[in-house]
């Protein structure tokens, strides 16, 4: 398998240069592509509402109360962002396929190819960096409080874009619009295709797949290994409580190993609808977003009741 985006599928663009989809496809990828737009929306919306309400709840304290932390909503909140960037190619995509040909010109299909390797390779490196961060916060808690401030993180993140660019630089670069590959019997439409060869293809697959999928994955087995471990000797070491604080702290760095595409359409609306796990994860896993949104919802809730009452 393949990392998502990669040139090696065209999952996201669902009108590769070898084939085109089906009658079924054509009804049932626009549905679930909906269904997966509406929630991860009002998911990552929601988990982007929530951070940014801390941020200002801590801005009203003390100057130093509000310096305190690792910076992981930061890192939540590039996350949530690169997804929803992820999400807004998705309309384009989904046309793609239901129209079984790329209408949108051949500088959308250059910037939805780029836009898609760059935001799944982004959202992989900051995973990473929320493992390495809660490792930090939970093997090494000192340390963490001295370099893990929110600013030194927020930068941390910017800079991952730099890589996840240069990764999805070749797709802005070779992708193109044309006939090619087109299939015998279907129909002329145009389709945006992203190398001429196999063997390109298979190249940059591979490069893709080492450095955005394979190499964060081994980061986030590592570090939450190494947490794991050390909660566990924590534990048999009598220290509950300090064991169950760091659990409670490890709560915060949710999220799924990083995603990938594949060659088939289930694997693909699998890897899309990956896009809208994360905000899931921040509820079911997180103590603090849980009470966040059960603050949220009844804030919500009192509103709109004193709004009938009125």
């Amino acid at each position: 398998m393949l990392p998502r985006n990669s040139s090696g599928a065209d999952d996201l663009l669902g009108n590769s240069s070898h084939s085109r989809p089906g009658n079924v496809e054509q009804v049932l990828v626009p549905f679930f592509d909906v269904l997966i737009l509406v929630l991860g929306l009002a998911g990552h919306s929601t988990v982007m509402f929530i951070l940014c309400r801390r941020h200002r709840k801590r801005a009203g304290q003390s100057a130093q109360s509000s310096m305190t932390g690792t910076g992981t909503d930061v890192l939540l909140l590039a996350l949530s962002s690169a997804d929803l960037l992820l999400l807004a190619t998705l309309p384009f995509h989904t046309a793609a396929i239901a129209m079984q040909q790329w209408p949108f010109g051949d500088f959308l299909c250059r910037m939805a190819g780029f836009l898609g390797s760059a935001c799944s390779s982004a959202s992989a490196f900051t995973l990473s960096a929320l493992a390495v961060s809660r490792y930090m916060t939970v093997v090494h808690p000192a340390t963490a409080y001295r370099l893990l401030s929110p600013r030194r993180v927020a930068m941390v993140a910017t800079l991952l874009w730099v890589p996840a660019c240069c990764l999805a630089t070749p797709q802005f670069v070779f992708r193109s619009v044309g006939i090619l590959g087109t299939p015998p019997g279907s129909s002329d439409g145009l389709t945006c295709f992203a190398f001429l060869s196999h063997k390109d293809q298979l190249i940059y697959g591979l490069f893709h797949f080492l450095l955005a999928f394979l190499l964060p994955l081994i980061t986030i087995t590592i570090a939450y290994g190494n947490i794991y471990l050390f909660l566990w000797r924590t534990q048999n070491a009598g220290q509950a409580p300090q064991v169950e604080r760091y659990q409670n702290k490890s709560s915060g760095a949710t999220g799924t190993s990083p995603r990938y595409g594949a060659f088939t359409v289930f694997s693909r609306l699998t890897a899309i609808a990956s896009t809208v796990l994360n905000p899931m994860l921040y509820v079911l896993t997180s103590q603090k977003f849980r009470q966040d949104l059960l603050r949220l919802f009844k804030k919500e809730g009192q509103r709109a009741s004193g709004g009938a009452a009125t």
